[in-house]
């Protein structure tokens, strides 16, 4: 019976792998890869935990919960809490560039009674919040796959154009 093997085929090479068993190790080590990169997800090196931050005033205590490390084309939630400890006439929440710098902002509920800029930072006009309440805004965000790097994302609470207080905040947008 004639030889049936193709042409060009070779079986201790091609059949038995003869000299090439150490390739099958570095399969596996490639496989290896994608779990890593879930791994490192998992373990928040990517971002998008939430963080909540706080800062407080003999008027009011505003807190933030919002990540503080994202990565580009992370949809996320920012949670703004003014809980006023005595009445707030025209309360105005301000958020710096890095809030707006790189992102869209897909919506804010409850919708603000008029939104403004300030030397360039966004600011959010709530009206009247009596002592004792707590009022909550959301705002979703998107960020631009583009954005990357750490800036400044200060949150300053006015009475109208008083400042009640301001919390210091950076955001990191790794790639």
């Amino acid at each position: 019976m004639p030889d049936e093997r193709p042409q060009g085929i070779v079986l201790r090479r091609d059949r038995d792998l003869d000299g090439r068993g150490w390739q099958i190790w570095v399969r596996r080590g490639l496989m290896l890869i994608p779990l890593a990169i879930v791994v490192a997800a998992l373990l928040n090196l990517f971002g998008q935990v939430p963080v909540t931050s706080t800062s407080a005033s003999t008027v009011a205590t505003l807190s933030v919960h919002a990540p503080d490390h994202l990565r580009g084309g992370l949809l996320f939630e920012g949670r703004f809490d003014i809980h006023a400890r005595a009445d707030i006439a025209d309360a105005r929440l301000e958020l710096d560039e890095g809030w707006l710098e790189g992102m869209s902002i897909n919506t804010i509920e409850p919708s603000p009674a008029s939104e403004t800029s300030r030397d360039g930072r966004l600011q959010l006009d709530l009206g009247h919040i009596a002592a004792g309440e707590t009022y909550r805004l959301y705002m979703q965000f998107q960020v631009l796959p583009t954005n990357v790097g750490s800036r400044s994302a200060d949150v300053t609470l006015w009475d109208g154009s008083t400042r009640i207080l301001s919390l210091d905040r950076t955001i990191t947008v790794v790639p």
